[in-house]
């Protein structure tokens, strides 16, 4: 008997029919069962009469499985396997944790740093391969990427079947999937989770991908939600920036995250992203809706944070603006303004997401092709990694306010700054976020008034 770690992918392979449209026209679906429990998943046509269907168990022990389908020659095909511990750096699929926090299915506290690369499997080999050696010494642990090309794209290979200007939207093409999940499963080998993007406002008709049928949209979702939902660090976006997409309404991205909802067997996190005028109009959608899992924000202001958590969700701010040089607001932040704004939003218990755009580099924009880091914002960011992985929590994740004060004083530079501590001790510790520093200071107690340096961008950890 063949044996799968638990939440790793067990696989089937059959031969089935080719002719017609297999894509539409053959329903394969494998039930899975372990003791009284009974787990379903779509299986996909793989082509060249090849079909698959994937699962990803959760409990360690025997499992069988029995398919159904509408090809006879599908039909009641049976097999077990035997799920087994969990190897060295598995820890499960990510989910949430508490009311404003993530875990891994373990237990392990998940830290959710992410960083945006839009297209890196669009890129040529090196360029991927530069983007995994890039993320392996990054501090980033979640890539937010697309699916779909964008208007200006002519890739070799895009998820449906054809080629610019001959694209049948009714097939899809495993080649490219084959390449993406590959893709997938490097992230995973990394212990990074790929928030995968589902649908994009920058197609603008020349595609057509922006404006398919409703009837298009679901089996779309049903055949990626079919080859990849298994991977254990797979994510679902249900689309960036929606609200710059004209051609759907809320009701049709209500409706799209339900199906998703309803064809992922293992409930992986989803959201949707929203847009906005930069400094100007923010119009997130309604996160308090069930089929939602965590706030994923566009938004410039960490401190933005603490309003949110009035949802019961985890907030990521996804887009907080980019370190570089281009020639739009967003993409043009200093380093220690994109560190400044991380500050912001994971003190006040929120998490933030990373990117680049420098326009003038060897390998061009980070956010949209991968390639090599430039900026001076990563190094930072896992220096306030380490910090936020030391401070002691709470059983729900916050930060635990009998054990530790952590205080950040932003962008300004007082020469002293009043706090109303606890009547216990504290040893206070200043962090320099910039020059990656901690320097032990005093204890203190009560109403107290702590000197500082006068300089921007520093912080306060007290401990008692």
């Amino acid at each position: 008997m063949s044996s799968v770690e638990q939440w790793g992918l067990h696989e089937v392979t059959y031969s089935g029919p080719s002719d017609g449209n297999p894509f539409a026209d053959v329903v394969l679906r494998v039930s899975y069962r372990y003791r009284n429990r009974v787990v379903t998943v779509d299986g996909f046509y793989d082509g060249d009469g090849v079909y698959r269907a994937r699962f990803s168990p959760d409990r360690v022990g025997r499992w069988d499985y029995v398919t159904s389908s509408s090809a006879p020659e599908l039909d009641g095909q049976r097999g077990s396997f035997e799920c087994v511990p969990p190897g060295p750096g598995n820890h499960g699929p990510v989910g949430t944790h508490g009311a404003h926090h993530f875990a891994y299915a373990d237990g392990s506290r998940y830290d959710c740093i992410g960083t945006t690369c839009y297209h890196w499997t669009y890129e040529s080999k090196e360029i991927q391969e530069l983007t995994l050696a890039s993320l392996r010494s990054a501090p980033f642990d979640k890539v937010r990427m697309c699916l779909l090309p964008t208007e200006g794209m002519r890739p070799e290979r895009i998820p449906f079947a054809g080629s610019f200007g001959a694209v049948d939207v009714d097939r899809f093409e495993p080649e490219f999937f084959r390449h993406f999940e590959g893709r997938v499963a490097d992230l995973l080998s990394l212990g990074i989770q790929a928030d995968l993007i589902l649908f994009h406002p920058y197609d603008r008709g020349v595609w057509g991908f922006d404006r398919l049928t409703p009837a298009q949209d679901a089996a779309y979702l049903r055949y990626v939600v079919a080859r990849l939902a298994a991977y254990r660090n797979v994510w679902w976006s249900l689309s960036n920036e929606y609200d710059f997409n004209h051609e759907k309404t809320i009701a049709d991205w209500d409706r799209l995250l339900q199906l998703v909802q309803r064809f992922d067997p293992y409930q992986r996190l989803r959201s949707i992203h929203n847009g906005t005028k930069m400094y100007e109009v923010f119009t997130p959608y309604d996160f308090s809706k069930p089929w939602i899992t965590h706030q994923s924000v566009q938004h410039w202001d960490g401190a933005e944070v603490a309003a949110w958590r009035s949802c019961p969700k985890p907030v990521v701010i996804d887009e907080i603006g980019y370190e570089g040089n281009a020639g739009r607001r967003w993409g043009n932040l200093t380093a220690a303004e994109l560190v400044h704004r991380f500050w912001q939003g994971m003190t006040l218990g929120g998490y933030v997401g990373h990117g680049e755009s420098f326009v003038d580099r060897a390998t061009r924009a980070w956010i949209s092709i991968g390639g090599r880091l430039y900026g001076e914002s990563s190094a930072r960011i896992a220096f306030l990694r380490d910090v936020m992985a030391g401070v002691p929590r709470l059983p729900n994740g916050d930060v635990d306010p009998a054990r530790c004060v952590l205080h950040y004083l932003g962008d300004r530079q007082p020469s002293y700054v009043e706090l109303d501590l606890p009547d216990a001790s504290y040893n206070f510790e200043l962090i320099d976020t910039l020059a990656m520093t901690i320097t032990p200071i005093d204890s203190y107690c009560g109403r107290c008034r702590i000197p500082l340096p006068a300089r921007p961008y520093l912080a306060l950890r007290g401990t008692r």
